[in-house]
């Protein structure tokens, strides 16, 4: 009877080769399957990509659209690339691109929610090509620091007529303060920044110039930036103020050495370890420069923070920091004056305050063209722009003298 057993030493080869081709086969489909998943995360990958371009391009054009129609200050470019009904296709992306860009040059809002430290962060960033690719419209900004309402805000009124599109006006005032307590002038409606407490002669009064600068910067239309306050009026009409700042490269920034109490007196090596006393400058707080200057100043870490930590109390900051700091850094592009009038001959820690009294024609030409200085190299007696301190029952007096005085009418007539 024959043996059904199979032999050992040909039946374990063939199982061998039957695992293996299992093997192959089981490698080939995984294989496969994996190829085949591949595949199909990366097509619904491209799609979603597709999808949110298309999703970014139309939300642009949305954007664009909802801007130009209703009207704004600030806006410089005004054409309109595209049509707000065409749709997004690749052979039409590049205008949805330039669009963007259009929309990348509108100044934010002047209310926010940036802390400091990211709006300085922000602010100091600058193209490093110089030659702007669009057409700009250089502006200059005044910043006003105020306690509360601008009483004196008809004249400015008057001052800007007619300009809208040459300037950007930007309000640092108590946190405190009701905006809607007061009726608000039109052209100051809407301007006042995210704001913090000032006291006067304290290290907060530099903060609060510094926090005006960077949120005129946000604007990069703005060319020129001048400090005001609540108690200044302008001094020429709106023409020969822009032309005045447009037309040169200097900053008006005023410097000496005051080798006085409260002027070297105010030194301490140990308040401030990284300014020698052969530094250390005085100037007025009223402050005019360019952008490149803006820039610098809300980008400077060593001698605001300095200030800003050893500064304590009655330190009067805002008379030494942007003086000190012009000393040391830019001394080359300064002209070491202010281009607004302060009245200290009597004395005391505060100027002489112009009452309704005190307006007359006189007073205004002197304030005008009294004073010699050099402006571009020439001689000129045109010195002044701005003066203060003109209190809130001079404004009825102003209003009639002031237009005749500085050519308010004619200057709106010339741009109309």
């Amino acid at each position: 009877m024959k043996d059904h057993n199979h032999n050992p030493s040909k039946f374990f080869p063939k199982l061998i080769n039957v695992q293996v081709h299992l093997l192959n086969l089981l490698s080939c489909f995984l294989i496969f399957g994996g190829g085949l998943l591949l595949g199909i995360v990366l097509a619904s990958s491209y799609l979603k990509d597709s999808s949110f371009i298309l999703q970014i391009a139309q939300l642009s054009i949305s954007s664009s659209s909802s801007s130009s129609s209703s009207p704004s200050n600030n806006a410089d470019i005004t054409h309109e690339l595209y049509s707000p009904n065409d749709s997004v296709t690749m052979s039409n992306m590049t205008e949805v691109h330039v669009g963007a860009f259009e929309e990348f040059l509108k100044p934010p809002k002047v209310w926010h929610d940036m802390d400091d430290e990211e709006l300085f962060w922000r602010a100091s960033m600058a193209p490093r090509i110089s030659e702007y690719p669009f057409h700009r419209v250089p502006k200059v900004a005044f910043m006003f620091l105020t306690k509360g309402p601008i009483h004196l805000a008809p004249l400015w009124e008057k001052f800007f007529q007619g300009h809208q599109g040459l300037y950007s006006i930007y309000i640092h005032s108590d946190p405190s303060y009701n905006e809607s307590s007061h009726t608000e002038s039109p052209i100051f409606h809407g301007r006042r920044i995210p704001s913090q407490r000032v006291e006067w002669g304290h290290v907060n009064l530099i903060e609060a110039e510094s926090r005006l600068i960077a949120n005129a910067l946000l604007d990069i239309s703005n060319q020129r930036f001048v400090l005001l306050s609540e108690a200044c009026i302008p001094l020429f009409n709106f023409s020969t103020v822009y032309s005045y700042l447009m037309n040169t490269n200097q900053t008006f920034v005023q410097v000496y050495d005051d080798p006085s109490a409260v002027g070297r007196g105010r030194y301490s090596e140990s308040y401030y370890p990284q300014i020698t006393l052969d530094q250390w400058r005085k100037g007025s707080q009223w402050v005019e420069m360019d952008r490149d200057l803006a820039i610098e100043v809300v980008s400077d870490q060593k001698y605001y923070t300095t200030l800003q930590k050893l500064c304590v109390g009655y330190c009067f900051a805002d008379e030494h920091y942007l003086p000190t700091f012009m000393n040391i850094r830019f001394p080359e592009k300064n002209s070491n004056r202010s281009v607004t009038w302060v009245d200290w001959t009597r004395g005391g820690p505060h100027p002489v305050e112009y009452a309704s009294t005190d307006v007359t024609v006189e007073l205004l030409n002197i304030l005008r063209t009294s004073t010699w200085c050099e402006y571009n190299g020439r001689g000129t007696n045109v010195c002044f722009l701005f003066a203060r301190k003109f209190a809130p029952n001079s404004l009825d007096n102003l209003l009639r003298i002031a237009p005749q005085v500085m050519q308010f009418d004619t200057d709106i007539r010339s741009t109309s």
